[in-house]
């Protein structure tokens, strides 16, 4: 079942040449750039883009937003991509994972201090406003991970200077928020100076892999400062608020899993396995409080609905990291099945978010189709590579 949801979602996103909407793609609305007290406030720019995010209907096309290019979402694809290269290594997949790193190349922001990428759409959020086209450090963590997937399958030396150039991005043109013991939090992006933990932790994993290659260790040890500055605020059961302000005192689901990803791999590249402890404890609670018996996953840790999309992909992913893919696999088959169930359209795509009466089916790329290809991909990844299976077994289910 696994199997073939992927297949059917491989051909839409490849049917629609991985282009697509995002739920924040709002201000891009010919009719809203074209009304000049609209588009110059700042009230009215959050009021539209959340009018079109919580919207179950889809009126982007009546107001002028195209489906576009997201550079996060190609990197998830790029990284999806690679993972079933490793399963079917055929001139199809790599060609590809090609097509996607070279895009992601072109889309690079300029005018930084290194390779670095943000969203394809102006973005008004509560603390700041970002330009379409800055860069951030989410953004850039995810794209510079992909390319050194695809580096280790293209050998292309191209991908591999990109992703190396990261960190100056990172160590130069991020705000920092320091703690009285010289750790510190890095910001969202160059725009702001919020403190975000699953944000910081991104940068601080993706430092920690290019150190894994240059073994420069300045790199180690501004990631350890900057992990450092979140386990700081890790509660004593394990979770984390989504960031410091008083309206970021949230926990939810797949930012969980983010943290729990960053710190997982910040161990895998550094070998500084001094937070295990911690990711133990947040392990623990990921799994004791975002999923239910039914393998509906939670959006909050003290409420079920709405179940967005997110949720289940990271799933997968996070448990990968870990390596407690195998020992959660029962939970996971669970989760996943119920999504496709649920989620996932005749068509291929997967839905926004559903809640106890309504679902919002529009088939947003980076959100929900990106992270299902990921997911999807992981999945069959961890299954398929096991002494159990032979790789005939993959191309059976695959094609079945």
């Amino acid at each position: 079942m696994i199997a073939q949801s992927l297949e059917k979602l491989r051909v839409y996103v490849e049917d629609q040449e991985y282009k697509g909407w995002d739920p924040y793609d709002g201000l891009n609305s010919k009719l809203f750039q074209s009304i000049p007290f609209l588009n110059k406030s700042r009230l009215m720019r959050l009021i539209w883009i959340q009018a079109f995010k919580r919207n179950p209907m889809n009126f982007r096309d009546l107001a002028g937003i195209k489906k576009a290019y997201n550079p996060k979402g190609l990197g998830l694809f790029l990284s999806g991509y690679c993972k079933l290269y490793q399963l079917d290594r055929t001139q199809e997949v790599r060609s590809r994972i090609l097509f996607l790193s070279q895009k992601i190349l072109e889309l690079q922001s300029t005018g930084w201090s290194g390779a670095c990428w943000g969203y394809n759409f102006d973005w008004q959020a509560r603390a700041f406003f970002q330009p379409k086209g800055t860069p951030s450090v989410v953004v850039t963590s995810y794209v510079t991970n992909a390319l050194l997937d695809a580096y280790e399958i293209l050998d292309d030396k191209e991908l591999l200077e990109a992703a190396i150039s990261a960190k100056d991005f990172i160590l130069n043109d991020l705000h920092r928020s320091y703690d009285g013991n010289g750790d510190f939090c890095f910001s969202y992006s160059p725009l702001d100076e919020t403190r975000v933990f699953n944000a910081s932790l991104l940068g601080s994993k993706t430092l920690a892999r290019i150190y894994s290659i240059t073994k420069d260790e300045e790199l180690a040890e501004e990631a350890k400062k900057s992990v450092q500055f979140s386990i700081n605020f890790q509660h004593a059961d394990g979770s984390w608020a989504y960031g410091t302000l008083p309206y970021h005192q949230w926990i939810d689901n797949f930012h969980t899993g983010f943290n729990l990803e960053a710190l997982a791999d910040y161990q895998k590249y550094t070998e500084d396995e001094s937070f295990q402890e911690n990711i133990e404890k947040g392990l623990e609670y990921y799994l004791n409080h975002f999923f239910t018996e039914e393998g509906i996953p939670k959006y909050f840790n003290n409420s079920t609905y709405p179940v967005d999309i997110h949720c289940p992909a990271q799933l997968p992913i996070t448990l990968s990291k870990l390596g407690a893919f195998q020992s959660q696999k029962e939970l996971i088959d669970r989760v996943l099945n119920w999504t496709i169930s649920n989620l996932q359209s005749p068509e291929g795509y997967f839905y926004f978010r559903t809640g106890k009466n309504f679902k919002t089916k529009i088939p947003y790329i980076r959100w929900a189709q990106a992270w299902m290809f990921l997911a999807l991909s992981t999945y069959l990844l961890e299954t398929f590579k096991t002494p159990e299976y032979e790789k005939t077994s993959y191309n059976n289910e695959f094609a079945g």
